[in-house]
C-alpha cells in the first residue's frame, strides 16, 4: 500500500441496518465510509434531524464519511428538474452535517436508443446549477462515470471537466462502469487523470459487463492503481462491490441475474481483500 491513500466503501452492500455495517467496517479496520443507504433508505430520504441521529452514532463508532453517496443527477434528462434541485439542496445540507465536502453525482440518463447531443446543453446548464450552488455552499461534485447518463464514457466525462472542473467539481473514476460502456479503462484514464480526486473500486467483464472482483475482469485495475501512485494520487478508494444482491441493487444494476448469491457481508469482504491483494503488490 502507499501513504496518502485511504480505504471507504459503500456499506450499504453490506447490510441495510447501519448497526451491521458498522460491525463489519470495524472488522476490517476501514473508518470511512461513502453512505449511500441507512437502515433500508436512502440517506437524502432522511429529514435533517434523522441525519443528526446517524451522525452521532457514526461518531460513537469512529467512522467518517469521505462522500454522501447521492442520487444526484440521476433522473432522466427529460424529468422535471425543479424538484431534483431541491433535493440536491437537502443533500448539501446533509453533506454539512455530516462533516464531509463531498458528494457523489451523475450527469443525468439519456433517452434510450438517442443521441446525446441534443441534449448537452440542458446537460450543461442543469450541472452548472449544481455547480453554482456548490461555490455558494462549500461543497465538492464528485462525477462518476455512470453508465447511460451523458458522462458516460470519456470523451464526455472530458467535456464535463472542461466545463466545471475546479474547487467545486471533479471526477470519480469508476472501473467497472467504464468497462460496461466498453470504454478502454487505460485511455479513460490518461485523458482524465488530471481531474480525477475519487476512485471507485469494482471491476467488470468486457464481454458481459458483469461486475466482478478487482484485478479479475478486464478494468486493468492494477495497472491503473499503479499509475494513480506514480501519478501522485492522494484519496480515497472506494469499495463498491455489486458482488451481491443488497437493497436497491436492481435499480443500479440492470443485468443482476446470473451471479454466485454472496450474502452482504461475504461480498464486501471479497472486495476488500481483492483490492489488499492488489495493493500489496503496489
Amino acid at each position: 500500500m502507499w501513504n496518502h491513500i485511504m480505504l471507504s466503501g459503500f456499506a450499504d452492500e453490506i447490510d441495510p441496518d447501519l448497526n451491521k455495517q458498522i460491525e463489519v467496517l470495524h472488522k476490517l479496520k476501514m473508518n470511512y465510509v461513502e453512505m449511500r443507504g441507512v437502515n433500508g433508505k436512502g440517506l437524502v430520504e432522511y429529514t435533517l434531524p434523522e441525519v443528526k441521529e446517524i451522525k452521532k452514532q457514526l461518531d460513537s463508532e469512529g467512522i467518517k464519511l469521505s462522500s454522501v453517496g447521492s442520487p444526484i443527477g440521476k433522473i432522466q434528462i427529460t424529468d422535471e428538474f425543479a424538484p431534483h434541485m431541491e433535493l440536491y439542496k437537502h443533500t448539501v445540507e446533509i453533506a454539512h452535517i455530516m462533516d464531509t465536502e463531498s458528494i457523489r453525482m451523475f450527469s443525468f440518463f439519456m433517452p434510450e436508443g438517442q443521441s446525446y447531443e441534443p441534449y448537452r446543453n440542458q446537460v450543461m446548464d442543469q450541472l452548472g446549477q449544481f455547480v453554482d450552488y456548490a461555490k455558494e455552499n462549500g461543497v465538492i461534485l464528485l462525477h462518476e462515470n455512470e453508465k447511460d447518463i451523458y458522462g458516460d464514457t470519456a470523451p464526455r466525462c472530458l467535456e464535463i471537466m472542461h466545463e466545471f472542473y475546479g474547487g467545486h467539481m471533479k471526477a470519480v473514476f469508476d472501473f467497472a462502469n467504464f468497462v460496461q460502456c466498453q470504454q478502454d479503462t487505460v485511455a479513460a484514464y490518461e485523458m482524465l487523470k488530471p481531474y480525477i480526486a475519487y476512485i471507485h473500486i469494482k471491476d467488470a467483464l468486457w464481454e458481459s459487463g458483469s461486475v466482478v472482483p478487482a484485478g479479475t475482469g478486464d478494468g486493468r485495475v492494477e495497472e491503473i492503481l499503479a499509475k494513480l501512485k506514480a501519478d501522485g494520487y492522494q484519496g480515497f478508494l472506494s469499495l463498491e462491490p455489486h458482488l451481491s444482491d443488497f437493497a436497491g441493487f436492481s435499480a443500479l444494476e440492470k443485468h443482476a441475474g446470473g451471479k454466485k448469491k454472496l450474502n452482504g457481508e461475504e461480498a464486501f469482504t471479497l472486495a476488500y481483500e481483492s483490492l489488499a491483494k492488489i495493493l500489496e503488490k503496489l
